[in-house]
């Protein structure tokens, strides 16, 4: 079943209309005809089942069919603050992390980062980062577009990840995994938690001093992981725990509301 995404606006009592660049999608390259059954989410985290009513050159028109009651959201908000890292990495990165329900990517332009984004490539890089978390969101039958947010300096960046409710770093020279165990266990209740993940070339000696004022530093085992495995591993886990502790608690749905703007605004900072 193909999945689409449309602002809350475009939702009515009976009907759900797609407009924009999904309209070319449907029509010419997925050929869609009248009948045929898709799955949609809205911009505040509805899901709906809705069949194709009309094909039209600027719109199409959906009949909803049911909303659905349990969504594919997890009962908290993953921030992830990733140091820049080489290549095309930041793309896989951001495909898998979406794929596990990721909700706000934050790029930090640290102090062991190769990379450079500054200007318009920055710009097109934050586009293209886009449209990946986007078609990750709709493979993966997302219930949310995750938010890319632009690059951050890292003291900057700090200080976002810092006002969550919950603030974890992994950290190669950490050692022992019942911290991690227990960092885990306390994401049970929290609305939003911040994951901070060093480049390539790890965390300069004073970033790791400044993380460690206000998150726990935890430990992804014994071996060198490379930052996107580091990534990828760490919202896996964190993904584990959160299910657990939905399905222990009987489920809970959250807001597409993005975090970092609540964090910034409480601070002063907007």
């Amino acid at each position: 079943m193909h999945q689409f995404f449309v602002e809350d606006h475009q939702v009515g009592k009976d009907f759900i209309t797609i407009t924009g660049k999904d309209v070319h999608h449907i029509r010419n390259v997925l050929r869609m005809a009248q009948g045929e059954v898709v799955r949609i989410s809205s911009t505040g985290g509805r899901n709906y089942r809705c069949r194709v009513l009309e094909v039209a050159d600027e719109f199409v028109q959906m009949d909803i069919l049911d909303s659905e009651v349990s969504g594919t959201e997890l009962s908290g908000r993953i921030l992830l603050f990733q140091g820049l890292p080489k290549g095309e990495r930041m793309e896989y990165i951001i495909q898998k992390t979406v794929e596990l329900g990721v909700t706000e990517i934050i790029p930090v332009a640290m102090r062991y980062c190769v990379v450079k984004l500054e200007g318009s490539r920055a710009g097109k890089k934050i586009s293209r980062w886009q449209t990946i978390a986007e078609n990750a969101a709709k493979q993966s039958k997302r219930s949310v577009i995750p938010k890319i947010h632009p690059v951050m300096s890292f003291p900057e960046a700090a200080a976002c990840a810092s006002g969550c409710d919950r603030c974890l770093v992994p950290y190669e020279n950490e050692r022992g995994m019942e911290a991690t165990r227990e960092a885990l266990s306390s994401l049970r209740g929290a609305k939003s938690v911040s994951l901070f993940i060093g480049p390539e070339g790890g965390f300069a000696p004073e970033e790791i001093e400044i993380l460690r004022r206000d998150m726990q530093v935890i430990s992804l085992g014994r071996r060198i992981l490379r930052t996107d495995t580091a990534a990828i591993t760490s919202v896996s886990m964190m993904m584990l725990q959160m299910e657990m502790d939905e399905a222990l608690s009987g489920g809970n749905q959250i807001r597409n509301e993005s975090v970092l703007n609540d964090v910034r605004a409480e601070s002063g900072k907007e």
